[in-house]
C-alpha cells in the first residue's frame, strides 16, 4: 500500500481534494479533524491548552473557542509552537494507527496533513501531493471561510511554509485556482498514476 500525504497551504482546497479522492474509493484521514478531537471537551489535550493559555480560550459552554485561540497563536510564534507541542503528538499517533489498520488490499491511502513539511514528516510517506492556488486567492478564501480581516488572513498564511516551497517539494501538485471540475480532473489524473504505478 502506498502511504500518501496530502498537504498544501491553508485554504488551498485540501478538503475538497481529499473528498474527491474518497469518492474514487481511496481511504483518507483528516489531520484537522484529529486535531479537533485532541482538544475536545474533557480531553487531556484541552486540559493542557487551558494550563498553557488560560480559561479565556474557552467559550461559555467550556469548549475550546478556536477563534479566540487562533487570534493568539497566529500572532505569536512561541504560542503557536506550544499549541503544536500539545496537539501534534496525538495527531501523529492517530494517523500512524490508522495506516496500520488499513487493509493491504487498498493500493493507496491518503492522510491530509496541513503542516506536513512544517513538522518534518514528509519522509514518512511514499508520495506527497500538494494543493496550491494563487496567494491572493488563498487570502480571500481564508477571509471568507474564517470570517477574519485581511491582516488576520495574511498572518495565518504567513504562519505556514510558503506555498511555492511546498509545490517545489511535491511529487504531485493539484492547482485549485480553476473550477471544481478542473480540480477534479487533476485528482483523477493523480489517482490513476497512484493506482497504476
Amino acid at each position: 500500500m502506498k502511504r500518501v500525504a496530502l498537504t498544501g497551504g491553508i485554504a488551498t482546497g485540501k478538503s475538497h481534494v481529499r473528498a474527491d479522492f474518497e469518492r474514487l474509493g481511496v481511504p483518507t484521514i483528516d489531520a484537522d479533524r484529529l486535531a479537533r478531537d485532541a482538544v475536545a471537551e474533557g480531553s487531556p489535550g484541552l486540559k493542557a491548552v487551558i494550563n498553557r493559555f488560560g480559561r479565556g480560550v474557552l467559550d461559555d459552554t467550556g469548549a475550546l473557542d478556536r477563534r479566540k485561540l487562533g487570534s493568539i497563536v497566529f500572532q505569536d510564534p512561541v504560542a503557536r509552537r506550544d499549541l503544536e507541542d500539545i496537539i501534534h503528538p496525538a495527531v501523529r499517533s492517530a494517523i500512524d494507527g490508522w495506516f496500520e489498520s488499513i487493509s493491504d488490499s487498498a493500493p493507496v491511502a491518503i492522510a491530509d496533513i496541513p503542516l506536513l513539511f512544517e513538522t518534518g514528516r514528509q519522509g514518512e510517506f511514499d508520495v506527497v501531493i500538494v494543493t496550491a492556488c494563487d496567494p491572493l486567492t488563498q487570502i480571500k478564501r481564508v477571509m471568507a471561510r474564517d470570517d477574519v480581516s485581511e491582516a488576520e488572513a495574511r498572518a495565518r498564511v504567513a504562519a505556514q511554509l510558503p506555498i511555492e516551497e511546498k509545490v517545489r517539494r511535491a511529487d504531485h501538485v493539484i492547482n485549485t485556482d480553476g473550477s471544481f471540475e478542473e480540480t477534479n480532473r487533476q485528482v483523477r489524473s493523480v489517482y490513476e498514476v497512484l493506482v497504476g504505478g
